[in-house]
């Protein structure tokens, strides 16, 4: 297949370095990007007089025909092309004769390159955010049907004060609504289109670069400098710190699935769909999926830390190290996609054992503080209503009992505030429903967040 230069070469490039310097096994999956940009750069050298509108139109025509046809699989993609635009260029070649030689007028494979990864990276932070909905929405759900869900909340994984199973879905809504965030501001600053930029110093050619910005629906025009707009990846490396902080959370996420599935917590019950078993230990029941992702994490944080060590020690403008920002960001891009798809797909199923949750609470002495509490209320000091407490947990603990298994007699030795209300004062539904300051467990802060979730999502 014919390469896009050659002409001052006096000897074919050796086998071996040619395959070497492919790109076409891995950034053949922007065909479409490569073709939607040249469709554009086409009508606009058309429009322009720097070709003739009938091989404008031909090269549009062709190009259309070319995309319908790898669409469809009639054409398959050659893995002797150089790259992706070398394959639709020779293609539309063969197909419409020298008006498809007229294409590449007016531009280069480094502008044409850095359009194409744009194309394809919008796409994909689109696409991202969609799944990310999609997970919001299956914990949403879960949150509307456990505000009384009574469950222990922790801090160094120790057992620390009740909340309720909706709270604790709503720590991560939250940290999806950032993910989100960050995804729209990536789009917005990257929304530039570097189509036009040549080489590095524009062309000699009059192009119209605010029509194809507009054909190719960049909100924010063409890009401002033809240097930076060859040589910039600060925005695909924003997505993948972006999915990076997105992993990161998920991997937090997974964490917890795997500790609450496990027969010491009890907490959950992940759907057969979602689990796997073993292949000698017939009674096993692994939360794979959840450990996939924590895995898969690793992975994605490589993908960053490659791009960033590529990048750091390029001189302006473009250089050929650049090509290895494709396969690290794709193989992100996909996983990325694939795990917050299963892993919402095994929250909308899975089963969680309410009763066994609100016992761990009651047992792990999270309503302590609230004893303390009830002890400053009648008038003791914090310092010393904690000591008396933390005398009474210790009497809990060498006789396996909750502070609620307690007899009133028990509490009078400690102190002689304490009175039957005390039961009343310690009860879980008590200890959740009287935390109702903004961002609390307690159910009418719930149903308030419940209700501006649901708008959000609207939105």
């Amino acid at each position: 297949m014919a390469n896009l230069w050659g002409g001052r070469f006096t000897e074919a490039t050796d086998a071996s370095a040619y395959r070497f310097n492919q790109s076409i096994s891995f950034d053949s999956r922007m065909y479409a990007e490569d073709i939607e940009g040249s469709m554009a750069h086409a009508e606009m050298l058309g429009k322009q007089g720097i070709i003739s509108e009938e091989d404008s139109l031909q090269i549009i025509e062709g190009l259309k025909g070319i995309r319908e046809d790898i669409d469809a699989g009639r054409l398959q993609i050659s893995e002797e092309a150089e790259d992706i635009h070398s394959f639709v260029e020779s293609v539309l070649t063969e197909r419409i004769g020298a008006a498809g030689k007229k294409l590449h007028t007016g531009r280069s494979r480094n502008d044409q390159v850095a359009l194409d990864m744009k194309l394809y990276t919008r796409k994909q932070i689109r696409a991202a955010d969609a799944e990310l909905k999609k997970l919001q929405e299956a914990l949403l759900a879960i949150m509307e049907e456990n505000t009384e869900t009574y469950m222990p909340g922790f801090t160094h994984l120790q057992k620390a004060q009740p909340v309720t199973l909706a709270h604790h879905m709503g720590a991560y809504f939250e940290m999806f609504i950032r993910d989100r965030q960050r995804l729209a501001d990536i789009y917005e600053r990257m929304d530039l289109c570097p189509l036009g930029a040549g080489a590095l110093a524009g062309t000699t050619y009059g192009l119209d670069r605010e029509m194809t910005a507009s054909l190719l629906d960049f909100k924010g025009g063409p890009t401002r400098n033809s240097m930076d707009s060859v040589s910039d990846r600060d925005y695909l490396i924003e997505f993948l710190a972006a999915l990076s902080v997105i992993m990161m959370h998920l991997s937090r996420f997974s964490e917890e699935i795997i500790i609450w599935n496990s027969n010491e917590y009890r907490f959950i019950e992940i759907d057969d769909r979602y689990s796997t078993g073993s292949s000698i230990m017939p009674q096993k029941k692994n939360p794979d999926i959840a450990e996939l992702v924590r895995g898969k994490t690793g992975r994605v944080y490589g993908a960053l830390m490659s791009l960033l060590t590529t990048m750091k020690g390029i001189p302006l403008a473009y250089d050929k190290d650049m090509q290895e920002d494709k396969e690290v960001s794709f193989d992100a891009m996909d996983n990325v996609k694939d795990c917050i798809r299963e892993f919402t797909g095994m929250m909308a199923t899975v089963s969680f054992n309410k009763d066994v949750m609100e016992e761990s609470a009651r047992r792990g002495f999270t309503n302590a503080t609230d004893a303390a509490d009830y002890l400053v209320k009648k008038g003791v000091p914090f310092r010393d209503a904690h000591s008396v407490v933390g005398r009474l947990v210790l009497k809990c603990v060498d006789r396996g009992i909750a502070l609620d298994d307690l007899t009133i007699d028990e509490y009078k030795t400690e102190s002689a505030v304490f009175e039957e209300d005390i039961y009343d004062a310690i009860s879980m539904k008590t200890c959740v429903e009287k935390r109702l300051t903004k961002g609390a467990p307690g159910r009418a802060q719930m149903l308030e967040n419940i209700e501006y979730y649901k708008k959000y999502l609207e939105e």
